[in-house]
């Protein structure tokens, strides 16, 4: 009897130790179900590195060169009622590409004018405005009371608002330093002095952090920037800003002779938490002509090739990537300008009988990525809605063959608007259009569940901060048109 009770109390023993080793040479995976079943206690833990997931809401709207009015309402648009963790936006022709803006001097004004609409939509009414000299709800018309707003000025208000700005490289952990030297968790200001082609300044057109004024305001500014028409902004919720470090952007222009910037990219760079992003907006060579896919190809190519973001870290041990596709989450959007490989009556037809299926057959960034020849490796969602281009202003009704509408501005409908990503870690939950009228091209809008690796002191465990439906996030074959 003796003998084997023994014999237990050792097998026990042995059981227990193999236990005991698995959750090492498993990255802890032993303990990770109960990690899983306290989701809300996840900041509490005391070791290891956790994956978080998170809503980023990526859009994209070339807005014809019209400026907005100040009763122009977005919250439909940004679908603020589903409250991503993360926005990031872009605009496309938010000036009219004509020689003055394009070779002389930018028009500033519109960007402030979209700036503040947004701000509203995500923030609500704010004393904001009031300080900046901005009404979003009003008329955005220069006047003696109510100045033309200016982005340098709103900047500068946000910086009030603030107290300080978001620095280029703001890691805060600076105790998983010590613990993972392969990490780079805290830097000094970088201070160097390279052309604005590379990098953000260090004056007024650096990228800001804003802190709300209100309690009831959810989403800070964490950067913007603007080309010519090219304008895109990154908020997130006001908790979130303190983990975004090594913010960079480059912006790559691809338009007149090859070097300015009617056309081209905006490409921003950052970290979150311990997770490498990259988000570009980019405005593609246009026309419809056979061939012009191939100079749409040569942009991207030359974007990818191109694009350099500069080292801001002065640890030997920081791991931010330069290039875009070394970074581990990457998005991108806007007007790709890709068209539809067909006459404009077989397009107008298939359009009528809303056969997307047959007519996405012919989509040309859909034949140029099967050949190779372009985003290879990339992905995109499956397109139920109909062509976002071109369209009369103020009207649901094509640019095609029709009276008082002259030969050059006829177009066959296209897909033009598009979001794409890279990357592991990327899960789409909706990819949609939106009804606006405002402009010759329809908003195109996507959500993503993105993983975001969030460090702890000890090991390795993978979290699901929360469940969430698909379903949820995209809505049926009719809403698409």
């Amino acid at each position: 009897m003796k003998i084997q009770l023994f014999i237990f109390l050792c097998s026990s023993s042995y059981l227990q130790l193999l236990l005991y080793e698995s959750s090492f040479v498993n990255g802890g995976e032993v303990f990770s179900d109960l990690s899983i079943q306290n989701q809300d206690s996840v900041s509490s833990m005391s070791s290891g590195e956790t994956v978080q997931n998170f809503k980023v809401f990526a859009a994209t709207w070339n807005v014809g060169g019209q400026c907005p009015s100040g009763n122009l309402d977005l919250s439909d648009f940004l679908q603020v009622r589903n409250e991503p963790d993360m926005y990031v936006l872009g605009f496309q022709e938010i000036v009219p590409l004509n020689a003055g803006n394009v070779l002389v001097l930018e028009d500033n004004e519109p960007a402030a004018k979209w700036l503040a609409l947004i701000n509203e939509s995500l923030n609500g009414p704010s004393h904001f405005a009031s300080n900046s000299g901005l009404k979003p709800t009003a008329s955005f018309g220069g006047s003696l009371l109510f100045p033309k707003p200016s982005l340098k000025k709103i900047k500068k208000t946000f910086k009030k608002l603030n107290g300080k700005r978001l620095k280029s490289c703001n890691c805060v952990l600076e105790m998983e330093r010590k613990a993972a030297k392969d990490f780079c968790f805290r830097c000094q200001e970088s201070n160097f002095n390279l052309d604005d082609s590379s990098t953000e300044e260090e004056d007024d057109s650096f990228p800001i952090s804003v802190a709300l004024a209100t309690n009831q305001m959810k989403y800070s500014l964490v950067t913007c920037k603007k080309m010519v028409g090219i304008f895109v902004s990154v908020w997130m919720k006001k908790e979130l800003i303190q983990y975004v470090g090594h913010l960079r952007i480059c912006r790559t222009s691809r338009g007149i002779m090859g070097c300015l910037g009617n056309k081209g990219c905006i490409s921003v760079s950052m970290s979150f938490y311990q997770t490498s992003f990259c988000f570009i907006c980019s405005h593609l060579a246009s026309g419809e002509k056979e061939g012009d896919e191939l100079r749409r190809n040569l942009d991207v190519i030359e974007i990818l090739k191109n694009t350099q973001f500069p080292k801001i870290c002065k640890t030997q041990y920081s791991r931010m990537p330069d290039k875009i596709l070394d970074h581990d989450r990457i998005i991108w959007f806007g007007d790709l300008n890709y068209r539809i490989s067909l006459s404009r009556d077989d397009a107008k037809r298939l359009v009528e009988m809303k056969d997307w299926p047959s007519l996405f057959n012919k989509d040309q960034l859909k034949m140029e990525r099967e050949a190779g020849r372009v985003f290879k490796g990339w992905k995109e969602g499956k397109i139920f809605f109909a062509p976002t281009y071109k369209y009369a202003f103020n009207s649901d009704t094509y640019y095609v063959e029709g009276l008082k509408i002259s030969k050059n501005k006829r177009r066959t409908p296209a897909w033009c608007d598009r979001i794409l990503w890279h990357g592991r870690g990327i899960q789409q939950l909706s990819y949609v259009r939106k009804e606006f009228k405002f402009s010759d091209h329809r908003p195109v809008c996507a959500t993503f569940l993105v993983e975001v690796e969030v460090m702890f002191k000890g090991q390795k465990k993978k979290v699901s901060t929360f469940n969430i439906q698909i379903d949820d996030f995209v809505p049926t074959r009719s809403s698409y048109y």
